[in-house]
């Protein structure tokens, strides 16, 4: 499922967090800070949606993400992938290494990662 930007920002900052209550997810805002309302009606989104969940502590309540940033960044680029790619790693890697301004250092990282990656796999 997909999260809008505000979603996005709030959950980054739960994940950042592991767990708040909500006085430090508006903390976590940089000035101006949304108000009270919208950073709740956040909230009640992410747990309808099944990203968030929350314990009682007294009247209180400790907000935590149900859903990892790695899984669900994992399925975002499934989708850009599916979607501007045509599901093509060879076009993303392609548009991705000459539309980005990659230095050659990093570029020389990413093919350490990708050899190591080929390596690790089993022979077929």
């Amino acid at each position: 499922m997909q999260l809008t930007k505000s979603e996005e920002q709030l959950m980054t900052y739960l994940w950042k967090m592991g767990k708040a209550f909500f006085k430090e997810l508006k903390e976590a805002y940089p000035d101006p800070k949304p108000a009270t309302t919208t950073i709740n009606t956040f909230l009640k989104k992410l747990i309808e949606k099944g990203f968030v969940d929350y314990e009682l502590h007294g009247n209180s309540r400790k907000y935590y993400p149900l859903v990892s940033k790695e899984h669900y960044f994992s399925k975002h680029m499934k989708g850009l992938l599916k979607n501007f790619f045509n599901n093509s790693v060879e076009q993303f890697g392609s548009f991705f290494t000459k539309e980005m301004d990659i230095s050659d250092k990093d570029l020389k990282k990413l093919r350490k990662i990708v050899d190591e990656k080929i390596k690790s796999r089993p022979n077929d």
